[in-house]
């Protein structure tokens, strides 16, 4: 299990704009049609496809493929992880049902002997190939079929060479029986090059809407939309009540996030996670005896929170967060186990972690622990509350807080796990502020309900989260009971902060910087955060007065406008609205610039940023 990634990203909210806001969804998945175009009718470079129109049971499975690892675009993956099943519905719903001009098609870039191939291929197949025509699913017309096979005109040729070549190298994938993966297989280079020449020439119909189901026989229907999966659970009456309170302090402490590979069964292994020493790989926390933890006790488990130590004895890597877990106690951690062993055993061999010589040997791991851990247990503090000490527990160890929002040396360890006052999480490129100081992360100030609003639904009057706080969100605290997440409101609101703000030391910005960077925000901007910076209550932070704005730490300015984001969607906030990625419309100078003027208007003063800066970030949001 890696170190939960934490970060609370606060974002002020206060005057309404001057300009009129309507919640709607054309509002809420801006988002989207950053990259897809206005309404949805495809960007303008050819790549992102036109989306207005298609079935809306094809764009539910594409976007649930590319959130759960079967479709493979990095920003995509971003966008939709922190989003639910229904949201992701109300969102392919909302664009299926746009009707929208076509652009006319491209001119054909074949000869015609080329082109009568393909029209054969996508109209009648070739059985000698055994490769049945693209019409037989996608419908006569190539219009698609309800309720969920695409139709094929309309984009452009470079899109559809993408996609039959990711189906040929299992780039794309979908769930079984996966018929356009064989088809494409069976393309020849030739064969795949002539459909989409004469797919990409051909003008849409008068009536471009995707046909009524196709009748019997019905095809395969390829990557048909399967029911959302459901949370793991066991049947009524089987599980005892120390795997129900385990299931509940398992959610407590996020482990489902590490230990579950992006597509993969709930707790199976298998993510990868980036490390400075190389990649660590999370391990099998099901009760497969060959795999898992089938043959583990309670003793063994227990030893491996409290101690960092396998049950054959061997020292577990601390990006398992045992540093923050040694403070479980012994009865939560039997619970967790518990619950663990009630799960569906999973037969996935662990895949073994790529560390660099030495972080790759048990002695490098044994001199570390010497330096930086000693295995402990929680103590209450008497003269602090008992609601008090149980967000404490809550925060330093199952939620291991500390984690992210600790600062780190070069060996990757912290001489003080339950320190707060914020760092950059390793291999992230997020910085996780400062929840010990007001400059930053602290709340101090805040009413004890903001806060626990905050914990459980991502959103409050004072703040919001986004990046991979959003996922701590909607995966962990969001599922809490009241009384702890007033518990860590306590805890959090307690915090001593620091006495001063940190000093801000850096460039001044240049007037043609400021000139850029004020025309790129009225451009891509103020649509959204107001002409002035003011926001939307509930929907666009403000970035006048905003600290995160302001912050020394950079990075997750960057982040956010390179990447984008939603914050979660949680029963408190289940449609949240989201902010658009950059990447690939704005420059790097266009991002420096367009950051150093937020961070110098409307009452904010913090230095300028450089174009090296934002180019060394752009590779963690590259595509």
């Amino acid at each position: 299990m890696k170190y939960l990634i934490g970060l609370l990203v606060l974002l002020c909210a206060i005057a309404a704009p001057a300009t009129p806001f309507e919640d709607t969804m054309a509002q809420r998945t801006l988002a989207c049609t950053a990259c897809h175009g206005k309404q949805g009718r495809a960007g303008p470079d050819g790549y992102y496809p036109r989306i207005a129109g298609k079935p809306a049971g094809y764009l539910y499975n594409q976007l649930l493929n590319f959130r759960d690892g079967r479709r493979h675009y990095g920003l995509m993956a971003r966008l939709l992880d922190p989003l639910s099943d229904a949201y992701l519905l109300e969102i392919a719903q909302y664009f299926s049902a746009l009707e929208i001009p076509y652009a006319p098609p491209a001119r054909a870039a074949a000869d015609a002997i080329t082109l009568k191939r393909g029209r054969m291929i996508a109209l009648q197949g070739d059985a000698s190939k055994d490769l049945p025509a693209c019409a037989k699913c996608h419908g006569q017309a190539l219009t698609g079929a309800l309720p969920d096979t695409p139709g094929l005109l309309g984009l452009p040729r470079d899109y559809l060479n993408s996609q039959l070549g990711a189906w040929r190298t299992g780039q794309r994938r979908a769930h079984a029986p996966d018929c356009m993966a064989r088809v494409a297989k069976r393309l020849a280079p030739d064969d795949l090059a002539a459909v989409t020449s004469w797919l990409a020439a051909q003008p849409l119909p008068a009536n471009p809407r995707a046909a009524d189901a196709l009748p019997a026989p019905t095809p395969i229907k390829c990557g048909s939309a399967l029911p959302p999966a459901a949370s793991v659970s066991v049947p009524t009456g089987a599980v005892s009540q120390a795997a129900a309170r385990g299931e509940y302090l398992a959610r407590a402490g996020n482990c489902v996030a590490c230990h579950t590979e992006r597509g993969g069964a709930p707790f199976a292994g298998g993510r990868a996670i980036d490390t400075p020493f190389g990649t660590v790989y999370a391990s099998n926390l099901t009760p497969d005896k060959a795999t898992g933890i089938g043959d583990w006790s309670a003793d063994d488990f227990w030893h491996a929170l409290h101690e960092g130590r396998s049950k054959d004895g061997h020292l577990l890597y601390p990006a398992f967060p045992y540093p923050n877990y040694t403070l479980v106690t012994r009865a939560d951690a039997d619970s967790i186990y518990a619950y663990l062993r009630s799960l569906p055993a999973v037969s996935r061999a662990n895949t073994p972690h790529g560390l660099r010589w030495p972080y790759s040997t048990q002695a490098a791991l044994a001199a570390w622990r010497a330096l930086y851990f000693a295995p402990a247990g929680y103590k209450n503090d008497p003269a602090q509350s008992a609601q008090w000490n149980r967000g404490a527990y809550l925060v330093r160890g199952l939620g291991h807080c500390g984690a992210c929002h600790a600062p780190r040396n070069a060996l990757g360890a912290s001489s003080d796990m339950m320190d707060l006052s914020g760092g950059l999480i390793p291999m992230q490129n997020w910085y996780a502020p400062s929840l010990t100081s007001p400059h930053e992360a602290g709340v101090a100030d805040w009413q004890l309900p903001q806060i626990t609003r905050l914990l459980r639904t991502g959103i409050a009057p004072r703040g919001a989260v986004l990046g991979p706080m959003a996922e701590v969100v909607q995966q962990s605290t969001q599922h809490l009971a009241p009384t702890d997440l007033d518990a860590m409101a306590v805890f959090l609101k307690a915090l001593p902060q620091a006495a001063g703000p940190k000093e801000d030391a850096g460039p001044a910005m240049g007037s043609a910087m400021a000139l850029r960077g004020a025309k790129v925000y009225t451009d891509h901007c103020a649509q959204c955060h107001g002409d002035k910076g003011e926001g939307v209550a509930g929907a666009y932070p403000a970035l006048a007065g905003n600290r995160a704005v302001t912050l020394p730490a950079t990075t997750n300015l960057v982040q956010v406008v390179l990447g984008g984001g939603f914050a979660p969607s949680t029963a408190g906030n289940p449609r949240p609205f989201g902010m658009p990625p950059f990447a690939t419309v704005l420059s790097d100078a266009d991002v420096a610039a367009v950051i150093s003027h937020i961070r110098a208007s409307w009452g904010n003063h913090a230095f300028a940023i450089g174009e090296l800066t934002v180019g060394q970030q752009r590779s963690s949001t590259a595509p």
